[in-house]
């Protein structure tokens, strides 16, 4: 499989290969959008980031009360410092201890993903429930398409934006996670009085990347237009704080947000995969007595305060994934 330098992967039969070598990356300034799997993976976990992390190892686990699989799995990063049986025991009793489903995302499709990683978690029984796709592309052309009048933008998400947001009776964690990140933005087209939104989007400002999600628009206002004038004007504020590439995520199925990103010139990275424990009722018995993640990359450390894990309007896991742009429909 030959990834290029845009994200696309190129699968050639190995008998025609004669000479390869793996190109470094060129400096930032000068790439544009190409980036490696593991920059964008931490650029996007930091984007949709968790109220309680840690770590295993290079391995990170992260937990917002069942907010998202996004924001409750591990990112798996490296070494989790431990045979990979272990760190998956230690996976299972961390999540088991808040009253949460294991999940572990992995990624395929571009250089440096874990296409070995997801063998081995398929050949112990996890499942995979999602699978959806990162796209990436240079930022400038998305904040020249549309002059973005009509567009109010703001550092929260407000009581008319959340009307419009796809996941209804959101809590206090959900707001927690849609607020986080280095430099957050929410975009608002209004709609007639008295109603939600006509469209919404959000952005988070990472250095060079910025990162669209949540973008929705009226069922009854689709194709005019609408999305296209929330990127642009997210854009242009990511822009003026020094950004210059984009990311987001979109719904293998979704052809309408699909061809809205490609005319804007975005193009896929890599596929992102979850993948639940199996048996997760059971896994309490199953991983007893396996050992604590102990020693030297193996020691865990808390970065954040845990969540109130137990309230149960926030303790299921949800099933929408990915809460990316995948809505736009225009």
């Amino acid at each position: 499989m030959i990834t290029r330098r845009d994200g696309r992967s190129v699968r050639i039969a190995e008998s025609a290969l004669v000479a390869g070598k793996v190109v470094p990356a060129a400096p930032a300034r000068r790439r544009g959008p190409a980036a490696s799997y593991e920059e964008l993976a931490r650029v996007s976990s930091r984007g949709w980031p968790p109220l309680e992390t840690e770590r295993l190892g290079e391995w990170e686990l992260r937990a917002a009360g069942g907010f998202t699989r996004r924001a409750n799995s591990v990112l798996p990063l490296g070494d989790p410092g431990l045979p990979l049986d272990a760190a998956l025991a230690a996976v299972r009793r961390w999540y088991g201890e808040r009253g949460l489903p294991a999940y572990v995302q992995t990624a395929t499709g571009a250089e440096g993903t874990q296409e070995l990683l997801c063998a081995e978690l398929e050949r112990r029984g996890w499942v995979r429930e999602v699978t959806a796709e990162v796209w990436t592309g240079a930022l400038a052309p998305v904040a020249d398409r549309a002059e973005g009048a009509g567009v109010v933008l703001s550092r929260r998400a407000d009581e008319a934006w959340l009307a419009r947001y796809q996941r209804k009776g959101v809590s206090e964690v959900a707001l927690r996670v849609l607020g986080g990140g280095p430099s957050v933005w929410f975009a608002t087209v209004p709609g007639a009085e008295g109603e939600p939104p006509a469209a919404i989007g959000r952005c988070v400002v990472d250095g060079r990347w910025a990162g669209f999600a949540a973008v929705e628009v009226d069922p009854g206002l689709r194709r005019q237009g609408l999305a296209t004038e929330v990127l642009a004007a997210l854009a242009r504020r990511a822009l003026d704080e020094g950004a210059s590439a984009a990311w987001l995520q979109v719904e293998t199925d979704n052809e309408g947000a699909r061809g809205l990103y490609a005319r804007l010139g975005f193009a896929p990275h890599h596929n992102y995969h979850h993948y639940r424990a199996p048996d997760a009722a059971g896994s309490d018995d199953q991983d007893r007595g396996t050992g604590a993640a102990t020693g030297a990359r193996g020691r865990r450390s808390r970065t954040a305060p845990p969540a109130d894990r137990r309230d149960p309007a926030v303790a299921e896991a949800e099933a929408g994934e990915p809460d990316g742009p995948g809505a736009a429909g225009s």
